[in-house]
């Protein structure tokens, strides 16, 4: 089994982070997950700091602004597009700080093709989904402007070994045709899988090529995460689109999920499992980091995987990003993840 840059009994955080301060996020983020931190989001700064103007600003020869119903693409850059890199580059500055000298993994996000597609709105106010040229020349853009922001972050992190998280929320509901229009009254048609693999493979490509490797190879200290929080994560689909990782909430998993993810684990790929809560539950869910796994070992055995490969296989999480929680909670959560997947260690059985 081919071994992850993240090691045995890893844990890190989804993105988001409460609060505007991105010293102290990236502060609390490196402090808490010293051996696999990432790079933090604070969409409470306002929009450009959010998930989808985040990455809009990345775009290469594709523009976006801010209309009432949502992003829309546009002509040339402005305003909002200036603020969204001018946070991005704050945002690389703090984590550059609290990086020196860091050899590990490092994580970074961006909005993958297919979600990206389902939220930016064409001039005519319908999302780029509607139209599959525009899809694949959104695509194309964002290849582009990761292999750039990628190669930024080897730069300023020089002996990090990068991993690329693709935030894809709305990939099942692409799938599926369950993305509305801008009526409300209609949905857009369901996009062939093979389609919405190929795009995926394109972008996981240009993550591997940013850091001087092939392409076509699982490159040695270059890894893609695929990260849903929805119900239904296309775990095949993923897998074969060559993500080294699959990133989820572990209490939407169902046993119909068991046959994919066993497939999953057995071919390399790892599982980041959200299995802390994100935001801070009414009773004390981060008193027993075994127990908050306990879900995990569960499926370990329904599957019949070995316990061999849990802590190998396995990065501890939070469901998903920490934006909503208190400050303090959020500190707890990521140390919780840490010993969560400490005990996936200790007592693989």
């Amino acid at each position: 089994m081919r071994e992850h840059v993240w090691g045995t009994g890893a844990a890190t955080g989804i993105g988001s982070m409460p609060g505007t301060d991105a010293r102290e996020a990236a502060k609390t983020v490196t402090g808490s997950l010293e051996h696999f931190p990432y790079l933090p989001e604070l969409p409470a700064r306002g929009p450009g700091a959010d998930m989808i103007g985040r990455t809009a600003g990345l775009l290469v020869e594709l523009y976006a602004r801010l209309e009432p119903s949502g992003w829309r693409v546009g002509d040339a850059p402005g305003r909002d597009t200036r603020r969204a890199r001018s946070w991005l580059g704050e945002d690389l500055d703090a984590l550059e700080e609290f990086t020196q000298g860091h050899t590990g993994a490092l994580k970074v996000s961006a909005v993958g093709p297919w979600t990206l597609a389902a939220s930016l709105e064409r001039r005519g106010g319908e999302a780029m989904l509607g139209d599959a040229g525009a899809c694949r020349y959104l695509a194309e853009s964002l290849a582009e402007g990761l292999r750039a922001h990628l190669a930024e972050v080897r730069r300023r992190v020089p002996g990090a070994r990068i991993v690329l998280q693709l935030d894809e929320p709305s990939l099942t509901a692409v799938l599926l045709g369950g993305v509305p229009t801008a009526s409300g009254y209609r949905t857009h048609p369901a996009v062939d899988r093979g389609v919405a693999e190929g795009a995926l493979r394109q972008v996981v490509g240009a993550a591997r090529e940013a850091a001087g490797e092939p392409a076509r190879e699982p490159a040695e200290g270059i890894s893609v995460v695929v990260h849903s929080c929805a119900p239904g994560v296309p775990f095949g689909l993923l897998r074969r689109a060559g993500a080294d990782g699959i990133s989820f909430d572990l209490s939407l998993l169902t046993e119909r999920d068991d046959e994919a993810v066993g497939e999953a684990v057995e071919a390399g790929t790892a599982l980041f499992a959200g299995a802390v809560p994100a935001a801070e539950p009414d009773t004390g869910a981060l008193s027993d980091p075994a127990g908050s796994v306990m879900g995990v070992r569960t499926l370990w055995r329904r599957i019949g995987l070995s316990p061999k490969l849990l802590a190998r296989s396995v990065v501890v999480t939070p469901a998903c990003g920490l934006a909503g929680a208190s400050p303090a909670y959020a500190r707890a959560a990521l140390a919780h993840c840490v010993r969560a997947a400490r005990s996936l260690v200790n007592d693989p059985e």
